[in-house]
């Protein structure tokens, strides 16, 4: 368990951060990163009825699968306050947690549908929307200590699912593994440290799905390799 605890150790031992509570989840007022800040502080006047603040990751720590997006969407979880819900990436990841049993319920674009989610918990790299959807490397970095915390917090987790190549770098930069070495690709398995396994997936994007890029077949198979990475 050592990946786990320099984890938690790291996170602790951060300059930034006063105590776990913070550590896995910001403040809803988080300064860190200044260009994140007025994109929200810009939101919440235009849309005062919104979360507007960072998002808090969804589902019980003591699950065996976490799920690592890139961040929240403007009209997603920026306005609902769980991540991918409101937006097209949660109409395909909810019902397929739905059907490979991480989730049960009917999913409802709305935090408060009523949706329960099993045996998986599921965060972002950056907790705050970014403008166009694209966070910058020091957003990635800003966040971090909170991923770390996170893991670290985990203690029976067993399968990591990286969507996207930024989640997948986010989530190697954690555990320390180089990033040169574990290069991402649709349905990538790596066996890391601490019996910890990390599966990529293209993201659930209403770009990719319309461009043909990942189907809902193709991202079925990721989760039948969750499945065989958590039962084998």
């Amino acid at each position: 368990m050592w990946l786990r605890m320099a984890a938690t150790t790291a996170a602790k031992n951060s300059p930034t951060l006063d105590s776990m509570a913070e550590l896995l989840a910001p403040g809803r007022d988080c300064a860190k990163c200044p260009r994140l800040v007025a994109y929200r502080e810009s939101s919440r006047a235009a849309q005062p009825s919104w979360h507007n603040a960072p998002v808090e990751s969804a589902g019980p720590i003591g699950a065996r699968l976490l799920i690592a997006g890139l961040a929240p969407g403007m009209k997603g979880a920026n306005r609902t306050g769980r991540p991918f819900t409101g937006d097209f990436a949660g109409d395909l990841l909810f019902p397929t947690l739905v059907k490979y049993g991480f989730a049960e319920g009917t999913y409802g674009r709305a935090a408060d549908d009523g949706l329960k989610i099993k045996d998986c918990r599921i965060t972002n790299a950056v907790r705050c929307v970014p403008p166009q959807n694209k966070p910058v490397g020091a957003e990635v970095l800003a966040c971090r200590p909170f991923l770390i915390s996170e893991i670290g917090a985990m203690t029976k987790l067993r399968v990591i699912l990286a969507l996207g190549g930024i989640a997948h770098q986010a989530v190697l930069r954690t555990l320390g593994p180089k990033v040169s070495a574990h290069k991402f690709a649709h349905r990538a398995r790596f066996a890391l440290a601490d019996s910890l396994l990390l599966i990529d997936s293209y993201h659930c994007s209403r770009l990719n799905t319309n461009t043909g890029r990942l189907t809902e077949a193709m991202f079925h198979g990721v989760f039948e390799d969750i499945g065989e990475g958590l039962n084998g």
